[in-house]
Formats: structure tokens, sequence, C-alpha cells
């Protein structure tokens, strides 16, 4: 008695999921890129809740007080003139080691010279 062969199944598709793959990979290489670095020189306090993102119009806020904006070290006056016209909340980085009284300070400054609100950015906090 004679069996009959069983049946070919066609193989899969491979192709089709190699080239998503790839395409994915190139994705997250390029949007990885988009968002410039904070300045490796900054420590950001710590805080429970915080943005995600670092924002690309923040100041920053050095230690020793240089203030530094798009990477290019200025001052609380310069920064509040090209900020005069904006309408979103002014962001400051600043270090942790940077004194209070000098950020609060900077803080003022910026709020009495744009009428803006100033919101630190600060590095996400683990709970306890």
């Amino acid at each position: 008695m004679r069996l009959a062969p069983a049946p070919r199944t066609k193989p899969e598709p491979t192709i089709a999921l190699i080239n998503v793959v790839f395409l994915m990979l190139v994705f997250f290489l390029v949007a990885g890129q988009v968002a410039r670095p904070a300045d490796r020189e900054v420590t950001l306090a710590l805080a429970d809740v915080a943005s995600a993102r670092v924002p690309d119009d923040a100041l920053v806020l050095r230690a020793d007080g240089a203030i530094l904006w798009r990477g290019v070290e200025t001052s609380v006056d310069n920064f509040a003139l090209a900020q005069i016209n904006e309408t979103e909340p002014l962001r400051i980085l600043p270090d942790r080691n940077l004194p209070a009284r000098d950020l609060i300070a900077v803080a003022a400054a910026l709020r009495a010279a744009t009428g803006n609100d100033v919101r630190l950015v600060t590095e996400k906090g683990l709970a306890p």
C-alpha cells in the first residue's frame, strides 16, 4: 500500500521581514540624532518628575557661573532679548552644584525681563 506524499509547504517569506527590520533600524538611527545632547559638563539636579526630553532652546547654567545658550556662552540680558517675543515658558538647565542664590537671581532676571514663566529642567530621579 502506497501512501500519498505529504504536501509541501511554502517557505515563509523572510525577505519581507528583513526589509521591515532594516527600515526600522534606519529610522531609529536617524531619529536618535535629531535632538542635540545637553552640555556634558552640566550635572542636572534630581527631581521626582521631569520632562522626558531636554529642550533645544534651554539656557544652561554651569556650576562655575557660565551661561550657555545653544552651545555658545552668553549673558542673561542677551538671552532675554532673544526670547522677548516668545510666549512659551523659558527653560533653564542648572548644574546641581550651582549655588541656589545664583539660580534664583537668573530666574528672577529672566522673569522680569520677559514676563514669561521660568521652568527648571532636572534629571528624573527614581522614587525610593
